[in-house]
């Protein structure tokens, strides 16, 4: 639901020019004075008098910069004392076009960055900032980071007048937001190849609104492209995006930063430091969050460990375009963190409201830097988005604004749904009543809030409450369903009928506890973030080996089956077969719960395609077992391993459930009440692409090198060739029973031959340089001499015409030249 962009490729498609003292002057929580201004020099050339450049029909708004717009141009006034000051520009898409990226308005179309205005003779130089490089001031390195880190100029302004008393200059900005500028533009290159989009077209290209407030710059404009490919409404070539940019200044005085450490789970900043001493270039990170300090006098009763108030609170609020109904749960949704930072020492240090009205507020507005808001887009897009904005130096979150889609609704209905109807009344209905649909919503705003304290998924929780436990009503009225929120641990599809469980989702748990505790607890009287990381790891090693303060990271095609999106409890395998208990109860009602008189089947079939992509789910999690390694996050002062394969009996058991309850064809899936309601054609060609999906993701060349690796170091581990010969077993049983194979089942025997064919012509080193090939030559060669033989046997006259092609295509694999 969130992700961190780079800066670097950006800046590989500028020009870099001009030393700058910008990149490495960071010595770090060296509290320096702020930059002197530029000496109030006149430029050389002649200028226009200010009142001629900023007459009166201006239309001018104070804030960071000074904004004007006079007839159709755009100026900045730039205040002396904010020349070479660093600014974070946000640039994010205000006005959506459908089918664009996924998103919706509020979200970011550049990663955020780091810029700054720089007077040079006549002009004002827009140069791009960067940390990735860093060294100590006071250190001999620091003169070759700066001459090795050179800022681009993104733009050069010439200086149309100079303010009064000369005290500030002003240019015109309209090229930067009515060009095609890398920098704040609205599509990648990716894009524009995508789109067939040639270029902006400047007359239909404009600004259309600036404002400015105390600590940031606003600036709405439009960018219209030609395109041949468009995204939509194709028939005029042309895509105009509404873009929003925001300008806000960073901290005078930067925040202590903090380590991160891989066995807690926060996004994060990343510098190479020049003046470390660890004979290299050292990677160092500071985690991102809030800057949460006690006042001044409460910080003795911090001390004593009383809970005190911060000197600045946390503060969300809700888009007044959010329906009503909905505002109270968003709220409690940010309210119920209140417990996590009362464990760091503080409390109320977070809250909810709702945005003032214009009558108790008439200058409050979402795009003041200063509040954090949970905005509302109107779109069908079925999510919520929980980014924010930082300092890069140090990690300090300086705004969030929380992307709440309103289609989020229907993927909250057809997860409870899928997962929780054979158990729940609640959820045994096509539109679920306020209260539980409000609830839903409470506990999503949670889990997104705690993307914008800074937390990641943590897909290592859930795995800490065993299956068995997840039965329980006792247990799960006491700790949900997961340790962590964090977690993709949706709802409790384990527990079943008879169990009279009724907590079917996670709650802030003790792993989110121990997150708040690790990144905002302070260290009283430690003032350097080096000194902290002792106490740091003091914290860490005394959870360590507690599965509820374990942190698993998100993955692609997972290889660790502990750390998985969507997935319960500690045994896959025993898991998913509850699930799909429930499914099996599910499906005969599908037709009850979802339809209601004078309506079509629309529902009916949303539900059923759920019902398969949780029983995909299934599968998934399962197969991640097969060839896995479970890694636990450790530092040399903690004993044990880090990787650890699977055991081999575990893997067998994975194999072994794919084959019964998916690749032996899941009859109950196939409901023919339901289908002819849904569909004229397409059941065949659905379970054929639910099995080989499966199929080829056990066949996974990654997955099968792992399993060679695990025999080779460990001896005793389930092997490529116990693997390959399990499933071959499991989806040829036919050609030793003598059975017949239905069309399901043929379709499953077609596509592993293709697979096992696409192995033996592949060029990939992956599999050309490893056992792989032996192993499916010899499955392969086996699986013919099956196929004659079985074909003997069988008195289903299809089923023999199958087997037999089978063994000719087999023969044609092996022997492609005759």
């Amino acid at each position: 639901m969130k992700s961190l962009l780079k800066l670097g490729s950006l800046l590989l498609l500028l020009t870099f020019i001009m030393p700058s003292t910008a990149q490495a002057q960071f010595g770090w929580l060296k509290k320096k004075p702020a930059p002197t201004a530029p000496a109030a020099k006149k430029p050389k050339g002649k200028l226009k008098p200010y009142k001629k450049v900023i007459t009166k029909e201006s239309e001018t708004d104070s804030g960071l910069i000074i904004v004007h717009k006079v007839a159709d141009k755009h100026y900045f006034e730039l205040p002396m004392d904010l020349l070479e000051k660093e600014i974070l520009v946000v640039s994010r898409i205000s006005g959506y076009v459908r089918n664009l990226s996924f998103g919706g308005a509020g979200m970011k179309s550049r990663p955020q960055q780091v810029i700054r205005f720089q007077k040079m003779d006549d002009n004002i130089l827009l140069r791009s900032v960067s940390y990735n490089s860093v060294a100590d001031e006071e250190t001999p390195i620091y003169e070759s980071v700066r001459n090795n880190n050179f800022e681009p100029v993104i733009m050069s302004f010439p200086i149309a007048t100079m303010g009064k008393d000369s005290s500030s200059v002003v240019i015109e900005v309209s090229p930067l937001f009515t060009s095609d500028v890398p920098m704040i533009g609205a599509l990648y290159d990716f894009q524009k190849r995508q789109f067939q989009v040639r270029t902006v077209d400047k007359r239909r290209s404009f600004i259309s609104r600036m404002k400015s407030f105390p600590e940031n710059t606003e600036i709405r404009h439009v960018l219209t492209y030609y395109g041949e490919r468009l995204p939509d409404n194709q028939l005029t070539k042309s895509l105009s995006v509404e873009l929003n940019q925001s300008f806000v200044l960073l901290p005078e005085e930067p925040m202590q930063p903090r380590l991160y450490d891989p066995r807690v789970g926060y996004f994060t900043v990343r510098q190479n430091d020049y003046s470390a001493d660890e004979q290299k270039a050292a990677t160092r990170r500071f985690i991102t969050r809030w800057r949460l300090e006690p006042r001044d006098e409460d910080m003795a009763a911090y001390r004593r460990g009383e809970l005190v108030e911060p000197k600045k609170q946390i503060v969300y609020y809700v888009d007044p375009a959010t329906p009503k109904e909905w505002v109270p749960y968003l709220i409690q949704g940010v309210n119920d963190w209140q417990k996590a930072f009362e464990k760091a020492g503080f409390k109320n240090a977070i809250i909810g409201k709702e945005a003032p009205t214009k009558e108790e507020d008439p200058d409050w507005t979402p795009e003041d830097v200063r509040y954090s808001v949970i905005r509302y887009v109107a779109t069908d897009i079925q999510n919520a988005m929980g980014p924010h904005v930082h300092d890069p130096r140090t990690g300090e979150i300086l705004e969030s604004d929380i992307i709440w889609y309103h289609n989020v609704m229907n993927l909250l209905r057809n997860w409870y749904f899928v997962q929780t109807a054979a158990i729940n009344p609640e959820a045994q209905m096509a539109r679920f009543d306020q209260k539980t649909m409000g609830e839903l919503i409470r506990f999503v705003s949670a889990h997104e809030v705690g993307h914008t304290l800074g937390l990641p998924h943590n897909m290592g929780s859930s795995v800490a409450y065993p299956v068995d436990s997840l039965r329980s009503k006792t247990f799960t009225d006491a700790n949900g369903t997961a340790p962590s929120i964090m977690d993709y641990a949706r709802f409790n599809y384990i527990a079943q009928p008879e169990d009279n469980v009724t907590k079917l989702h996670p709650d802030i748990g003790p792993y989110d506890e121990w997150s708040i505790i690790y990144g905002y607890k302070m260290v009283p009287g430690v003032t350097d973030f080096r000194a902290e990381k002792k106490i740091l790891n003091d914290w860490i090693v005394e959870r360590a080996g507690q599965p509820i303060y374990r942190y698993g990271p998100q993955q692609g095609l997972p290889t660790d089956p502990t750390s998985q999106t969507e997935d319960l409890g500690d045994d896959a395998m025993l898991a998913s077969e509850y699930g799909i208990k429930n499914l099996k109860r599910i499906v005969p009602k599908l037709l009850e719960w979802s339809t209601e008189s004078g309506e079509t089947y629309e529902d009916l079939g949303e539900l059923y395609n759920n019902v398969l992509g949780q029983m995909n789910r299934y599968m998934g999690h399962v197969a991640a077992n097969v060839g896995g390694v479970v890694r636990m996050a450790k530092t040399a002062d903690e004993e044990g391993v880090v990787y650890t394969p699977v055991p081999r009996e575990k893997q067998a058991r994975a194999v072994k459930f794919i084959n019964e309850q998916l690749f032996e064809t899941p009859e109950w899936l196939i409901d023919r009440e339901i289908l002819r309601r849904v569909e004229g054609s397409g059941t065949v060609n659905r379970v054929r692409r639910f099995q080989v999906r499966t199929l080829n993701n056990l066949l996974n060349p990654d997955r099968l090198n792992r399993m060679i690796e695990n025999e080779t170091i460990d001896g005793d581990a389930y092997s490529l060739l116990d693997m390959m010969a399990d499933v071959r077993k499991g989806i040829f049983s036919e050609v030793q029973t003598g059975a017949k194979v239905d069309t399901y089942r043929r379709n499953l025997q077609r596509a592993f031959v293709d697979r096992l064919g696409e192995v033996m012509t592949s060029d990939s080193p992956t599999i050309s340089q490893s056992d792989i090939k032996a192993v499916t030559r010899a499955t392969l060669k086996r699986l013919e001499s099956d196929l004659r033989s079985g074909a003997a046997r069988q008195s289903d006259e299809l089923s023999r015409y199958h087997f037999e092609d089978l063994a000719e295509r087999v023969d044609m694999i092996l022997n492609p030249e005759g």
